[in-house]
């Protein structure tokens, strides 16, 4: 089997939820344009989805004036985003349980905790500013 290496593709975003919608239809068409399985592809909506509500809400808190910028790249038998905010990060080794008890019913707090399910592989850079999550599409 012959791998191919696509051209890495990049989105500006704007700090604000529309852009939330924006990506929906990005990954909507990446899904159509590679032949991506169902599995896969909801895998990759909510991950990404994820990544990029919390590089609004909680890298460049709700600030219209700092952008998102994501990165897509696919390759024969797997897809790569990298979200990167302009936020100051956060400590991704230390967060809170989102399944203990007392965490259940707070509105927030688990997102990364589904990318982490969802994506193959999960990396973070840049103090946490940067996440870039892998999904295996063979």
């Amino acid at each position: 089997m012959m791998l191919v290496q696509y051209p890495l593709q990049k989105v500006i975003l704007m700090s604000q939820p529309e852009s939330i919608n924006s990506v929906e239809k990005l990954i909507d068409d990446i899904r159509d344009e590679y032949k991506i399985s169902e599995d896969c592809y909801g895998k990759m909506l909510m991950g990404v989805t994820e990544a990029i509500t919390n590089a609004i809400y909680h890298g460049n808190r709700n600030d219209a004036n700092k952008m998102i910028t994501l990165t897509y790249q696919y390759d024969t038998d797997k897809i790569s985003f990298v979200v990167s905010d302009e936020g100051n990060g956060f400590d991704y080794y230390h967060l809170p349980d989102p399944t203990a008890p007392e965490n259940l019913e707070k509105p927030s707090g688990r997102g990364i905790y589904l990318m982490k399910h969802l994506a193959d592989q999960l990396i973070f850079a840049n103090n946490g500013s940067t996440v870039e999550m892998q999904f295996y599409t063979a």
